[in-house]
């Protein structure tokens, strides 16, 4: 048994061997598939048009009895893209599905399951119970090509009733068969497929090495790996239609020694039973499966690839898709859950922006590691789901008596503000709204309800003419001038809302107009303290006792010879930071903004030989602007640049005095501790294999140090995070964590890495993914005391992540104040929607930290609440019946509690 902490990867050599079994002929179950990459090297619709032709032949073959069944690579998308060319060939398919002789699912998708939120999952399988015909969906946990898996993957699976999980890259090199647990105690069954077989049965010409010789190959790797069996070849791979499976197996075995299998064409239902059937019978004999506890990005073996770069290639797209998951799961969902539930078009508008977003969620689109016409196709669906998004909050508004819609007259004598608050406890802090004034007037002054004056900050953006237009307000332009608010709002009761009034004037008031110091390189820090401006661009922290924190934001520069797989240095690496040109202060009521103008003189490229950094350069200006609010215990940056520059790395350093021997970063649905190791592992000698890399994904934040030493960085949509030791900080600090901005590459895959050493892909330009052009990024830090628990560090990474939001009113228009139907204290919002069968509200909470906690929720009186799993199906649990007091919900260490409201 393992003893390491929940999150925390199993060593190798915890693992007990396994003992050579009794079974004198194992089996061998052949499993005839496809691995369908929706897009990667060719665009989506050459790969559909493909698809559909690959669907016609499996349907002949299933019709005509040369193929008993076969696995569509467990996404029911494929029915969609089959669908929308062919709808007769998807009839077949759904048909052969309900006859059991071709398995969907259990996904939509085959997502990158590291990259994308616990939400973004759950609707992923949620969405494929709408698509498979009834009962026809796999129950087995099936990813067999993410680039390693998430510590809280267990957990997800048992949450929809499947306990086994097939998986293989980050899974122990050589374990054949484990129990994989999650943080929160969830377990799953968990088979490590190896290498995929895509070749072993495969009929190439006589030219080639036979079937059978590949056959026995297989056999005698899986024989070393597991003697007793039951054994797995998946027949099929990347983009291929396998054929005739059972004459191939009967081909392949005449005269091979097969170490006494059994082959069989099978299912992977079949399989299993069968893998768990023996694995019962070791352990009734003391041979018990290892245990294996946390993520999966254990050392990868020969070809078994977990392709960290991934991680960081084309940052825009992690940061557009954190973006629209935030905007759907924590705007657009609740909305809908509390103002407009039983809307049919808003929920339909709902689904096809979870539909275009889970489009984007595959490893080969959201990694970024496609040819360029790929994630341009990406970028426009992460557009439209921001504009579906956007149209349900705003609908969901109209319906709850809040219009913010810009039409009629402008303001001239003053106008309201909805603020509104998406945490279930009581919440404040900073916010920005836009709002439409009549030309020359100016905000002066903001009072709450009961006339309490609100300091602010005032920008003017300028004239324009407003236009708005609806189905039950004419087209309308209107002359008007936009100005920019910064408040730092009081707290607002749990999903509810403030409505403040904003009084306007001729000229813009005294005190709303942030004061400029051209010359200053200080301003306060969070807690007490003075901040300073380095020659670098970087902050040192002066704490009231005289100790110093330097390297605070430094910003570094190096090489990147690699490919959007992996992150090489160059043999010979030259890393730089910037040089400060400029600085000055904008101080207001509510914040002060420090202001640095920087350069980086970096090389143009990599030399032709791609071993160093040219000698010639390019001048990249840097704005760094750091905000730090009044009451507010982040330091928030805001850094724009314009990427001139190809094949290099730009990465975020935030120090700390005292590290200790793990980070903490952010998982789904709990916080995961990680050791600090290097950049990378000894590089590898040997053809097909991978150096150990240091950096992991992240949801949102990573911290290093304990307690008053703590400093945490968050960074939502920056998955590529680790923790530097000493020998490695710029700073000269104790430990750092670092954040990579942005990593531009030239190719999809190259065969002359020295971290990875054989091609990942085929080698194909993707200039593109150099990123160039105008680059923005917004991270935060927070130091000591405000996040030495976990608690606050969760809580202050949720409230970061998703911030308040105000809108204008429409002129003429207001609303009144109010408190949220539903309020919860003591545990963390994942989500709040409509019911999937539309009975109902599902609100899920979670805990993310090693403590034990309780969770107290007040909803309406006679309300129901329902223990549900993550499919929302009953647990069994007892319902509650809401009384006027809260009801009080224990939850375990990293556990999660979804509820179902009912009348």
């Amino acid at each position: 048994m393992s003893t390491t902490a929940p999150g925390t990867p199993t060593p190798v050599s915890d693992y007990p061997p396994h003992t050579s079994g009794s079974k004198a002929a194992p089996e061998c179950h052949v499993i005839t598939h496809v691995h369908w990459d929706r897009e990667w090297y060719r665009p989506f619709e050459a790969f559909r048009a493909r698809l559909v032709e690959l669907a016609e032949r499996i349907c002949g073959e299933l019709d005509d009895g040369r193929m008993t069944s076969f696995h569509l690579d467990g996404q029911t998308i494929v029915l969609a893209d089959v669908e929308a060319l062919r709808p007769d060939l998807a009839d077949r398919l759904r048909g052969h599905a309900t006859t059991g002789q071709l398995t969907l699912g259990p996904w939509h998708v085959l997502a990158d399951n590291q990259l994308v939120s616990g939400e973004n999952l759950v609707r992923n399988l949620l969405t494929a119970r709408r698509w498979a015909p009834g009962g026809t969906l796999a129950g087995v946990g099936y990813s067999p090509d993410a680039f390693g898996h998430p510590a809280d993957l267990p957990r997800l699976l048992r949450g929809f009733g499947m306990d086994t999980a097939l998986v293989w890259r980050g899974a122990p090199d050589g374990v054949a068969r484990f129990r994989w647990r999650s943080p929160d105690g969830s377990e799953v069954f968990a088979v490590n497929q190896g290498y995929h077989g895509a070749e072993v049965l495969w009929s190439d010409g006589p030219t080639h090495p036979t079937a059978a010789n590949r056959l026995r190959d297989f056999l005698e790797k899986e024989h070393a790996r597991l003697p007793e069996g039951p054994w797995l070849l998946m027949n099929g791979g990347d983009h291929l239609a396998p054929s005739t499976p059972g004459a191939r197996i009967r081909e392949a075995s005449d005269g091979t020694d097969t170490t006494g299998a059994d082959l069989t064409e099978s299912t992977l239902e079949e399989f299993f039973a069968a893998a768990r059937q023996a694995a019962d019978t070791r352990a009734a004999h003391g041979d018990t499966l290892p245990l294996v506890q946390g993520e999966l990005r254990h050392p990868a073996g020969y070809l078994t690839f977990i392709l960290p770069g991934t991680l960081s290639a084309r940052t825009y797209l992690k940061q557009a898709n954190s973006r629209a998951q935030n905007l759907l799961e924590r705007w657009a969902e609740p909305a809908l859950a509390l103002h407009a539930p039983n809307d049919p078009t808003l929920r339909a508008d709902l689904d096809h922006a979870w539909e275009l977003l889970l489009r984007n969620a595959p490893h080969d689109s959201l990694c970024g590691c496609s040819v360029d016409e790929v994630h341009r196709e990406n970028a426009v669906r992460y557009e439209r789901v921001h504009q579906l998004g956007e149209h349900i909050v705003s609908r969901a508004l109209l319906k709850s008596g809040l219009d913010v819609r810009a039409y009629g007259d402008p303001a001239h004598d003053h106008t309201d503000i909805a603020v509104l608050n998406p945490h279930p406890d009581d919440s404040g802090g900073p916010v920005q709204v836009e709002l439409l004034t009549s030309p020359g007037r100016h905000p002066v002054a903001i009072t709450a309800q009961d006339g309490t004056p609100v300091p602010f900050e005032a920008e003017t953006l300028g004239a324009e003419t407003s236009f708005e237009a609806d189905l039950d307000l004419l087209p309308d332009s209107r002359p008007a001038l936009r100005h920019r608010l910064y408040l730092h709002v009081p707290a607002i009761p749990g999903l509810g809302r403030a409505v403040l009034r904003v009084h306007l004037g001729d000229a813009p008031g005294e005190d709303t107009v942030a004061r400029t110091d051209g010359q200053a390189r200080t301003m306060p820090a969070p807690g007490g303290g003075l901040l300073t401006a380095a020659d670098d661009a970087s902050l040192t922290l002066t704490r009231a006792d005289g100790s110093e924190l330097a390297g605070l934001g430094l910003l570094t520069d190096g090489g990147d010879s690699g490919d959007t797989y992996n992150y090489d240095p160059p043999l010979r690496d030259t890393v730089i930071t910037p040089q400060l040109v400029a600085s000055r202060t904008r101080t207001s009521a509510v914040r002060t903004v420090l202001e640095l103008d920087a350069v980086l003189t970096l090389p143009v490229a990599l030399t032709p030989e791609r071993e160093s950094r040219s000698e010639q350069t390019t001048e990249v200006p840097v704005r760094i602007e750091v905000a730090h609010w009044a009451g507010d215990p982040l330091l928030r940056w805001h850094i724009a640049l314009n990427n001139t520059a190809l094949d290099h790395r730009m990465r975020f350093h935030a120090p700390t005095s005292r590290g200790t021997g793990t980070w903490t970063g952010d998982g789904q649905w709990s916080l995961i501790e990680r050791p600090v190791g290097p950049d990378l592992g000894p590089l590898p000698t040997e053809r097909g294999h991978e150096a150990v890399c240091g950096s992991a994904p992240v949801q949102s934040l990573g911290a290093v140090g304990r307690g008053a030493d703590r400093t945490a960085l968050f960074a939502p949509g920056l998955p590529e995070m680790r923790a530097l030791a000493h020998t490695e900080t710029a700073s000269g600090a104790d430990q750092e964590i670092v954040v990579t901005l942005l990593r531009s590459v030239g190719w999809l895959s190259r065969f002359d890495l020295r971290s990875r050493t054989t091609g990942a892909g085929p080698m194909l330009a993707t200039p593109e993914a150099q990123c160039q052009g105008p680059q923005r990024f917004e991270v935060a830090l927070a130091l000591g005391n405000a996040i030495a628990t976990d608690v606050s560090l969760a809580r202050h990474a949720a409230a970061f992540r998703t911030p308040l939001r105000a809108w204008q009113l429409r002129p003429g228009t207001t609303t009144a104040q109010a408190v949220g139907t539903i309020r919860v204290e003591g545990a963390l919002l994942s989500a709040l929607k409509p019911a999937e069968n539309g009975d109902g509200l599902i609100l899920r909470l979670s805990n993310p930290t090693p403590e034990a906690c309780e969770a107290r929720v007040q909803v309406p009186s006679g309300t129901f609440l329902v223990p549900v799993r993550l499919d929302e199906e009953p647990t069994g649990q007892e319902p509650v019946r809401q009384s006027t007091s809260a009801s009080t919900w224990p939850l375990a260490p990293y556990a999660t509690l979804t509820l179902r409201t009912g009348g």
